[in-house]
């Protein structure tokens, strides 16, 4: 059972280790505060409809756990959360559950708890390029009867992982003949490292529509895996993953790459989202959705009032700031920030500024 132990190990040490390394550059971006919105606050709509369901607010906690009786526990408090509160959550890879049947009520339990809440599916990239395909993802999206399957990338992870599998090789090319075969959206997730141009350029044009960037400043897998290699006595992998905990694309730079790659896409920005005002720079840059993941998960394990005051707070804080930047729903905000520094230098020096400015504007 070495896939659920290691979930386990994820668990723990994300629950009780500094896990998070790098920096988001979300402080290189400022919102444009509007003296005079012209606006009732109250009358600001906050709502979004993504994949057929209607979320009150532009967030979702994004997929972390599984596979075992306590990630169980965090993905049930999760899944009453978000269908109280009217959003949205992902699960955890369910490879173990794939692998293992008997585990599959640890990701079911979501929907059961959430009969009505967007719910999406996770399988991991290293799987397809090994055989999963068509059979598998069903499982995945019956198991939880998922509205869209993420299908995450998780290179840095992998590298690091004492039993990493590192195989990535031919993955573009399998995606490609699975698209069109799924009859739920197919979601690109990032685990830690970001998206970049280029990659998501390939994707688009293999016909994905939706990713979710997860860059850098949040929880760092590699650094994760660094605390198990120590574990296992593996010091030597422990002192490289150490050397690259913060290896990766910083959250608003990825965004920004995203959307510049994939203007008519589905975008989730994740990676380091803590706050309100947060979550308010990716809507900015050009997200579709707010993703959040080692907050919650932590909240979820002090018990279900801390999550739910928690996420409370960041559609509170997400209704405000659509009103101070007399934005009358989400998409408006966009474009209603300016980056400066260090993150307008990437994109610059990356040739995406232009087609950025472009592509962020809601119309």
């Amino acid at each position: 059972m070495q896939t659920p132990n290691r979930k386990l190990d994820h668990l723990r040490i994300t629950l009780i280790e500094d896990v998070e390394a790098g920096n988001t550059w979300l402080e290189y971006v400022r919102m444009i505060h509007r003296a005079v919105p012209e606006l009732n606050a109250e009358k600001v709509d906050t709502e979004v409809k993504i994949f057929g369901k209607k979320l009150k607010a532009p967030i979702i906690v994004t997929g972390m756990t599984g596979g075992n009786e306590h990630a169980a526990k965090i993905n049930a408090i999760i899944a009453e959360v978000v269908e109280e509160l009217g959003l949205g959550m992902g699960v955890g890879s369910q490879r173990a559950a794939i692998e293992h049947p008997e585990l599959a009520w640890t990701f079911r339990i979501a929907r059961e708890r959430a009969p009505n809440a967007l719910i999406i599916a996770n399988l991991g990239a290293p799987q397809i390029v090994k055989g999963y395909g068509i059979e598998e993802i069903k499982k995945a999206i019956e198991m939880v009867d998922a509205d869209a399957i993420a299908i995450h990338l998780n290179t840095a992870q992998e590298a690091f992982q004492p039993e990493g599998d590192v195989d990535f090789e031919g993955l573009i090319d399998k995606l490609s003949k699975l698209i069109d075969k799924v009859d739920k959206p197919i979601i690109i997730k990032e685990t830690g490292a970001g998206l970049d141009y280029d990659s998501v350029k390939m994707l688009r044009e293999i016909g994905v529509k939706a990713f979710d960037v997860s860059g850098s400043g949040g929880t760092s897998w590699v650094k994760v895996e660094m605390y198990r290699a120590r574990e296992k006595g593996q010091e030597v992998l422990a002192t490289v993953a150490k050397w690259l905990e913060s290896w990766g694309i910083p959250t608003a730079a990825s965004v920004i790459e995203t959307r510049a790659a994939a203007p008519d896409a589905l975008v989730i920005g994740s990676g380091g989202i803590r706050t309100g005002l947060d979550a308010l720079k990716v809507l900015a840059l050009g997200a579709d959705l707010a993703g959040i993941a080692l907050p919650a998960l932590r909240a979820a394990y002090r018990g279900k009032e801390e999550l739910e005051k928690y996420l409370k707070a960041m559609m509170l804080a997400i209704r405000a700031g659509l009103f101070l930047t007399a934005s009358k729903n989400v998409k408006e905000v966009r474009g209603k920030a300016i980056i400066f520094g260090p993150l307008k230098e990437w994109a610059v020096e990356r040739g995406v500024y232009e087609e950025w400015l472009k592509a962020r504007r809601p119309f």
